[in-house]
């Protein structure tokens, strides 16, 4: 690995972190510790590279402070250090039983939730704190109370104690809850995980109540009573039988062959419970033994984590369904029996193309392996051969579209199929929805909801017929279908005001497959004109900045097509301009690539200093590298990543100040 890749996935898994902290986990714990380990693996091998704000020191990410009222722990909250093999374990254990040959362990579920302490005075909670960065956490006293199993009140007094545990979501709250998101017109949670998160975090207490959270104790953190601080399992009896609090399930171990039988007992019964798990813990029983096993910086002693490979289900596939997505690319779509992954209840994933479906040897009938990609998106990893019904084939995606008829064009080359007509009814909502949104044409009042009765009343059957719902202004008054006078005149003075847009806007509307928000802008800053475009050869195309021979390709066969070519003479028939006004100031920043951080007062946003720089021939990346020109920071002296990484690089850091005075002295 190179320091670049590098210090690349050190941001990547920084990134991971921060969204897991906040509740929105991007990738799955299996994706998330295979990139863990190749970090680690670079840091032995350039011990150099490693520094304390590593990922693999740090805990967690860093709390927003001003996110929520925060407090400092009095035990820091480390993490457990993860081990993939059964030989890890015993590794572990043996090494634990060299220095203390009498050594138990207890073997316990690893909740997949978040981790929250708790303080007790007196017998009462006084604080509930989240992990955080693993030394300052969120203060969520009010919402851990209004959890069943936090006991708010003890029966007894004993003494000054802090627990530790894991606030999840069974599966039944889950489903009730998103059952709830849904009519109220809210967005679903993705996963259990995700929303007892987001549910402990967030500030409306009656929310916390109604969604239902869960909490198991699985540790003594500081305790004034010795009853609790001489051996793990004594100490989670005592809290369970006479204090009443809900404990980790666990099970005393004392031979190799008990930890592993309760380690494979644990992850064949995970299908059974309630609640997600995603690994077994092995502790050191004995808590005086634990001092003499640091796991370093950023792990807590005496205890590993051992993780259980991805959850995968088979099922059997009882139909296929095809539909046409915005860009006309042909989606078939595997319905399948119900299977519960990761909390949730799949029926459906994607088969992607031809190329997938005949690579898994894929049909209605057969038996397939389904998994979550980052414990959110259903997948198909294989088909089961030896299951396949007799008579059983590969399915094969239709050559005519199933919406409209027309014919289905497949790159030469290329997984994907498409359906070209650009008034197909399948794609025309979708294709109109991109059209009036804010990077396209910005429309306002026009969304997804009036386009749809638009659609179904028949006042739109082509994205040009936008520009005609003038000439039915009494009509749509009458119904109200965009409400009364006002409103409607209001709407139409937006969509007449749309005309006036740059034809790079009216270019990312049209949605070419590779040709966004970005590359439209380029585009007419280097033709001038859309009918230039629709003149421009793949040759002149690919010429220019940024454009590549797949888009260069796309863009040439969307304009051969007679339905494309109709739509953009209708627009120009209803005054849309075609006439860029963006064509490059200069090329005197050509071939420099820069990257701005921090706030920006020389310009009203990001995007207008980009639009600066674009037009000058220049390019604005999200990243320092060894491309990067320069990084603009108006806080030179920040110690911050990108600045840390540029000076490393030898890159120059300048303010927009400087930035603007050297390109007037250029």
């Amino acid at each position: 690995m190179t320091r670049d890749e590098y210090d690349v996935l050190r941001e990547k898994i920084r990134r991971f972190n921060a969204a897991y902290e906040a509740g929105q986990s991007e990738i799955s714990d299996y994706e998330y510790d295979q990139l863990m380990l190749s970090l680690k693996a670079a840091e032995a091998d350039h011990p150099e590279w490693r520094d304390e704000l590593s990922p693999s020191v740090v805990v967690g990410a860093p709390v927003k402070r001003e996110s929520g009222v925060t407090v400092e722990h009095d035990v820091p909250m480390l993490s457990i250090q993860d081990v993939f093999s059964k030989e890890d374990v015993l590794a572990f254990v043996r090494s634990v039983r060299e220095r203390h040959p009498d050594a138990l362990f207890s073997v316990e579920q690893k909740i997949d939730g978040l981790s929250m302490s708790l303080r007790y005075e007196h017998g009462r909670m006084v604080l509930a704190e989240t992990r955080g960065d693993g030394y300052i956490g969120e203060d969520v006293t009010l919402n851990a109370a209004v959890i069943p199993d936090v006991a708010v009140e003890l029966p007894s007094d004993p003494g000054s104690l802090e627990l530790r545990g894991e606030v999840y979501m069974t599966f039944e709250d889950f489903d009730r809850t998103n059952a709830r998101q849904e009519r109220n017109g809210r967005k679903a949670f993705a996963n259990p995980r995700n929303c007892a998160a987001g549910t402990l975090r967030q500030l409306d207490v009656e929310e916390t109540r109604k969604r239902g959270l869960s909490f198991f104790v699985f540790n003594i953190q500081r305790a004034e009573n010795e009853e609790l601080t001489r051996s793990h399992a004594e100490g989670l009896a005592y809290l369970s039988s006479r204090l009443g609090i809900r404990t980790v399930p666990a099970k005393l171990c004392g031979t190799e062959e008990e930890i592993l039988s309760e380690i494979d007992r644990i992850g064949e019964k995970r299908g059974e419970l309630g609640y997600d798990i995603d690994g077994a813990v092995v502790k050191i029983d004995q808590i005086a033994y634990r001092a003499d096993f640091p796991a370093g910086e950023k792990y807590s002693a005496g205890h590993i984590a051992y993780k259980y490979p991805p959850e995968e289900k088979e099922t059997v596939i009882r139909n296929i369904e095809v539909s046409i997505g915005m860009t006309g690319r042909v989606n078939p779509t595997a319905v399948f029996d119900p299977v519960r992954l990761c909390g949730t209840t799949v029926t459906r994933a994607t088969l992607h193309n031809q190329d997938f479906i005949h690579e898994l040897h894929i049909g209605i009938g057969d038996t397939v392996v389904v998994y979550k990609s980052g414990e959110i998106i259903p997948k198909i990893r294989c088909s089961v051969p030896e299951k396949r019904p007799a008579g059983t084939e590969d399915f094969l995606l239709p050559d005519r579209c199933p919406s409209c008829g027309a014919p289905i064009w497949r790159e030469e080359d290329k997984a994907d199929m498409r359906c070209i007509n650009p008034d197909c009814p399948a794609q025309l909502l979708r294709h109109l929805i991109n059209f009036v949104s804010r990077d396209a044409m910005d429309i306002k009042g026009l969304g997804e909801e009036l386009l749809g009765a638009l659609l179904e009343d028949g006042y739109l059957s082509s994205i040009a017929d936008i520009y005609n719902l003038h000439l039915h202004r009494e009509e749509l008054i009458e119904k109200g279908l965009i409400g009364r006078e006002k409103n409607t005149d209001k709407l139409l003075a937006a969509i007449e005001g749309s005309k006036n847009n740059e034809p790079s806007r009216l270019l990312t509307g049209l949605a070419i497959p590779g040709v966004g928000k970005t590359s439209s802008r380029t585009l007419m800053r280097a033709l001038g004109s859309i009918d230039a475009l629709m003149e421009a050869d793949e040759e002149t195309l690919r010429g220019i900045q940024d454009v590549g021979e797949v888009t260069a390709r796309e863009i040439r066969h969307f304009f051969a097509s007679p339905p494309n070519l109709s739509l953009i003479e209708k627009l120009k028939e209803a005054g849309v301009r075609m006439e860029s006004g963006e064509r490059a100031a200069s090329d005197d920043l050509k071939g420099k690539t820069y990257v701005v951080t921090g706030s920006i007062t020389q310009f009203p946003n990001r995007d207008a200093f980009a639009e600066f720089i674009e037009k000058r021939g220049g390019k604005l990346a999200s990243s320092v590298s060894k491309k990067t020109t320069a990084l603009i920071n108006n806080d030179a002296a920040s110690t911050s990543g990108k600045n840390k990484k540029a000076r490393e690089l030898g890159i120059p850091i300048l303010t927009e100040e400087e930035f603007l005075a050297l390109i007037k002295e250029q």
